[in-house]
């Protein structure tokens, strides 16, 4: 047993949070990690409405009693959701632990969930940042170094050098997010000070995953390069899958004067994506996976998964701690 300040706070026995996707982070899924002993998290915008969202949370507590969290992102947008809405839900259904992410607009509902009493674990992809976050009170940070899928920010660092930056710099706990795959992933991460890891990736390919057999093929038949990154150009890295599409996208931002968004907004919509884990379709719109795919060989179940990260993290730290050998002072 691995016990962490993760595993204390939260009161969860295994020290791995299952990342808040779109489209991904549903109830099934949610409730098989959290029942296995991880943290599983519902994410808030999937549900397409505060109202929807309350019967999504209500639908995990009929699955397990287990603690969760719920995910709310702040991305830019000319029409942001109703956030406030999104959160007193939240708050009203009792929920304990909440997953933020994004930019500025987080503040505000990170200040309206701590009076609330709710536990924050806020993800950054810079140490600026997550100070930044720990000015605003969150309980814990999720750190996600440059090998992340989806949205890695624009400074291209890796978990390695984020990390040991994380323990050098900052005086709230963290958790790794961002390239971790198995135990080692898991071990690596609790040497370089964090409490417990963060996957996204890793889940999509499990059995109590919603998205279709085809995607789930599709990351275990992978290989850790077969992710490319879109918007670099328009300053909203994004790392997704390297299909048909993908590729296009890349084509036109590398054109001599490059691409406005409105000229890609149709092949990157977020309908397109939720197509592709719908029908298993992998090049029916851009969907987001990590380099985590090259270390990903079957399609488990959450139980499974999570017990064996467990014991091969176990392992290694006590191999590990076996190597260390205190000279005599004699």
């Amino acid at each position: 047993m691995i016990e962490t300040r993760l595993t204390r706070d939260l009161g969860i026995k295994i020290p791995v949070v299952q990342g808040g996707m779109m489209w991904v982070g549903l109830p099934k899924l949610v409730a098989a990690v959290s029942e296995a002993g991880g943290l599983g998290i519902l994410t808030g915008l999937t549900a397409g409405s505060p109202g929807n969202l309350r019967n999504s949370i209500r639908e995990v507590r009929k699955l397990t009693s287990k603690p969760f969290a719920v995910n709310l992102t702040f991305l830019p947008s000319i029409s942001p959701p109703p956030y406030a809405e999104y959160a007193q839900v939240i708050i009203d259904e009792g929920v304990k632990v909440a997953e933020t992410a994004g930019g500025p607009a987080a503040g505000p509902i990170i200040t309206m969930f701590k009076k609330a009493g709710v536990y924050v674990i806020h993800k950054c992809t810079s140490i600026r940042h997550a100070k930044s976050a720990a000015k605003l009170g969150v309980d814990m940070l999720s750190i996600d170094g440059f090998e992340c899928a989806g949205h890695p920010g624009e400074d291209d660092v890796g978990g390695l050098v984020l990390l040991a930056l994380a323990a050098k710099h900052l005086n709230i706990p963290y958790i790794a997010s961002g390239g971790i795959g198995d135990g080692r992933g898991l071990a690596a991460s609790i040497a370089l000070g964090a409490e417990g890891v963060n996957c996204g990736t890793l889940f999509m390919a499990t059995e109590e995953s919603y998205i279709h057999d085809n995607i789930k093929n599709a990351i275990v038949n992978a290989t850790e390069r077969d992710t490319t990154h879109i918007f670099r150009t328009l300053h909203n890295t994004a790392r997704v899958y390297k299909n048909k599409i993908a590729v296009e996208v890349v084509g036109k931002e590398r054109r001599p004067g490059g691409v406005q968004f409105p000229e890609i907004a149709p092949l990157v919509s977020g309908a397109r994506g939720r197509t592709v884990y719908e029908t298993g379709d992998i090049d029916a719109g851009v969907w987001s996976a990590s380099p985590v795919m090259g270390l990903i060989d079957e399609i488990l179940s959450c139980e499974k998964l999570l017990k064996k990260m467990e014991k091969e993290a176990e392992e290694i730290l006590l191999s590990g701690a076996a190597r260390v050998k205190r000279e005599s002072k004699l």
